[in-house]
């Protein structure tokens, strides 16, 4: 048995794996967002409770985070960055909560945690290489290559939602778009749930959240199909410089957005052109484990031994 945790920035779920990929056992509770220390309490009495839980001995314990750990600085420690629950920003968490636990952890963002989840139990567990594309209230991604995370030195690989668009999408809107990281025209601004708001916004004057025009496609509504599809070429041509890249066996789209039927009809389709090949293999697939991934693929951290 393995211990996956979910560290969200509204609730902290963790699970028991099972080696065959089943969740034994789950506790959910909310997360203290204003507190760092609290947090770190919250989040290590959940894992106390699951250990207690588990009919094994003590399991491992993978934690996926909202952020990333950092390089190790002058003094060795290992800090959070690029945390949405803004009060991990800059703090030691692996070191607090193993200091804690009294054993060894691993963190690792959520957007990894998720690809990793769905390579080893799910969408992708027939894939060696795989791609995971987070389409939400932000873009991420992750790569897993034979069941193991990619990460690189910077560990920041499959970062992709802060890579420029691709000058065919630049065509697709109508002017250019601010992004929270300063830069202009990242592929977030366009893929994440606030950039098919603005695409839908600049087509029809209309503002309608993200949830809201692909039901009205899903409805029959003419202006809302027109925006899901030019969504469409947007994230085909922006998927097309990660398969000229990477070559993966599959892609797997996860977040909000991935619930759109429309994108796997049409996406992999739409890739033609923008390829460097004849015909495209990678396939396309939608997620399996859905909100459940991140505490699975936390569990993921370790080998089974």
């Amino acid at each position: 048995m393995r211990i996956g945790v979910d560290l969200g920035g509204t609730k902290i779920e963790g699970i028991l794996l099972s080696p065959s990929g089943e969740v034994a056992e789950k506790i959910r509770v909310d997360t203290p967002t204003r507190k760092y220390l609290e947090t770190v309490d919250a989040l290590c009495e959940v894992i106390d409770q699951l250990q207690l839980l588990s009919p094994s001995k003590q399991c491992s314990v993978g934690i996926g985070t909202p952020g990333a750990l950092s390089p190790s600085n002058e003094n060795g420690l290992e800090l959070m960055k690029n945390c949405n629950s803004i009060c991990l920003n800059g703090e030691p968490l692996k070191v607090d909560i193993e200091n804690r636990l009294g054993y060894a952890t691993r963190i690792e963002n959520d957007a990894n945690c998720f690809v990793l989840s769905e390579a080893c139990y799910g969408a992708a567990v027939s894939a060696r290489t795989v791609f995971g594309a987070i389409l939400g209230t932000g873009t991420g991604g992750g790569i897993v290559i034979d069941k193991q995370l990619h990460t690189g030195p910077n560990r920041i690989a499959g970062e992709w939602g802060h890579n420029c668009i691709p000058s065919s999408v630049r065509e697709l809107i109508a002017q250019d778009r601010q992004c929270y990281c300063g830069r202009k025209n990242c592929n977030e601004t366009v893929l994440s749930g606030r950039g098919l708001k603005q695409s839908h916004l600049e087509k029809t004057g209309i503002e309608l959240e993200a949830v809201e025009i692909a039901r009205l496609a899903t409805s029959g509504d003419v202006a809302a199909i027109e925006t899901i599809q030019i969504y469409c070429k947007q994230l085909a041509r922006c998927l097309s410089t990660v398969v000229n890249l990477l070559d993966p066996d599959m892609i797997v789209l996860g977040g909000g957005l991935s619930n759109i039927t429309q994108l796997y009809a049409q996406v992999p389709y739409l890739m033609d052109g923008y390829v460097f090949t004849d015909n495209v293999l990678t396939m396309l697939a939608a997620p399996k484990f859905g909100d459940a991934s991140g505490a699975i693929g936390a569990a993921c951290l370790w080998p089974l031994v």
